[in-house]
């Protein structure tokens, strides 16, 4: 993602300049935020006023508050290099930006708004992403990127789902299963574009020699098999044609992450992180598919891989590398940026621990929380005054 050349007019505050700017900094303000509040809920020492059951709830604000500001701030980002049009900028972001929050308090206070009005006020801010980002795409006739935008739609319908299963069986599981799975998706389409050309772009200027393999039929295959493995994990999560279709997808991911010469790549923490944080996707697919055939192998393995290891990483990797393109620095990580990284991974493996370590699972909880609160909460700490403040070199 470079920055645009060309830029609408605008004499407001930086933080309403472009979409990375308010929904990197709340999302990673509200990642941690939410995880703190979370283990007390877990634990049963404090109550909050929300419809959803606690998992519920929990998993709801990681996936349609956490992602999607991350995903949305991406997007009002990325769109922009696609198609050649404008950024979103000023009051329209601003409102973008209020209808995120009025979907968390609504979530986690409005029990007493009764479940359609929260799930109104909730799907809304989907329903708007979509619509301005379908808007510029279409505009600038941009086709390719379209079905980027259709897993964002199946994002929004999962939300829906989530708060409707939530009212009629009292938990969301299928929803919740939905939204990661299309997480997971974009994932695979995105991380499949931006880790193999950032890691060229480096190699190419700093290590000459061996380069990414160009997209291929494996790459193709990888996407492929993902779709119906994440098909059969969503209505069947256990079962032998399940394990074997989640088996397949993670091996072929594996193969296609080897491919992309991340080993070539330790010297830069702003390019290995993007191969650490994908490796978490085929680990998911074969932790699923072992809990799909042995039940010793918990679900949470598999699931906490993708839902802390791929988006907790890739997100923090993408958000730090937009953030230091966009607000004109280098494209290198300090020993701050670094700290970031190692507490969102140290992270990761701790809540995979946990949920293969049942017996030390409160400490290790704790721990992965802490973790994951150093992570985001520094990434705010250390990117905050990137993002709040004008691009160097203007006024």
């Amino acid at each position: 993602m470079t920055p645009v050349p060309r830029v609408a007019p605008y004499s407001g505050p930086a933080l309403l300049s472009y979409g990375f700017r308010p929904f990197f900094l709340a999302g990673a303000l509200f990642a941690g935020l939410a995880v703190l509040v979370w283990m007390p809920v877990y634990e049963g020492r404090i109550a909050i006023d929300t419809v959803f059951a606690p998992v519920d709830w929990h998993a709801h604000e990681l996936l349609f508050g956490y992602v999607a500001a991350v995903v949305t701030g991406f997007l009002l980002t990325a769109i922009p290099n696609w198609t050649g049009r404008l950024p979103l900028a000023g009051t329209p972001l601003l409102v973008l930006v209020l209808a995120w929050l009025a979907g968390r308090v609504a979530v986690s206070f409005g029990g007493a708004l009764g479940w359609v009005a929260v799930a109104v006020i909730d799907v809304a801010f989907l329903l708007l992403v979509l619509a301005a980002a379908g808007r510029e795409v279409i505009a600038g006739r941009n086709w390719r990127n379209l079905r980027v935008l259709v897993i964002v739609g199946v994002f929004a319908a999962a939300d829906v789902v989530v708060h409707v299963e939530a009212h009629v069986r009292g938990e969301a599981v299928l929803g919740r299963r939905l939204a990661l799975a299309a997480i997971v998706m974009l994932i695979v389409l995105i991380g499949g574009r931006i880790v193999p050309s950032f890691t060229r772009n480096w190699l190419v200027k700093a290590n000459p020699g061996r380069l990414p393999a160009p997209f291929g039929r494996l790459d193709a295959a990888a996407i492929g098999v993902s779709v119906p493995a994440l098909a059969a994990w969503l209505v069947a999560p256990t079962g032998w044609l399940t394990a074997a279709l989640l088996g397949l997808a993670g091996a072929v991911q594996a193969l296609r992450l080897a491919r992309w010469a991340g080993d070539r790549t330790g010297r830069d923490a702003l390019v290995l992180i993007l191969h650490l944080g994908y490796a978490f996707i085929p680990l998911g697919f074969l932790l699923l598919a072992a809990a799909a055939l042995w039940p010793v192998v918990p679900e949470a393995a598999g699931i906490h891989a993708w839902s802390v290891g791929a988006v907790g990483v890739m997100t923090l990797a993408v958000m730090t590398r937009a953030t230091r393109g966009h607000t004109g620095r280098a494209l290198e990580a300090p020993p701050s940026t670094r700290a970031v990284y190692g507490a969102v991974v140290v992270a990761a493996g701790l809540r995979l621990l946990a949920a293969l370590v049942p017996e030390l699972a409160t400490p290790l909880l704790w721990a992965a929380a802490l973790a994951w609160v150093v992570a985001f909460w520094g990434f705010c700490a250390v990117y905050g005054p990137m993002l709040l403040r004008p691009r160097l070199g203007k006024a």
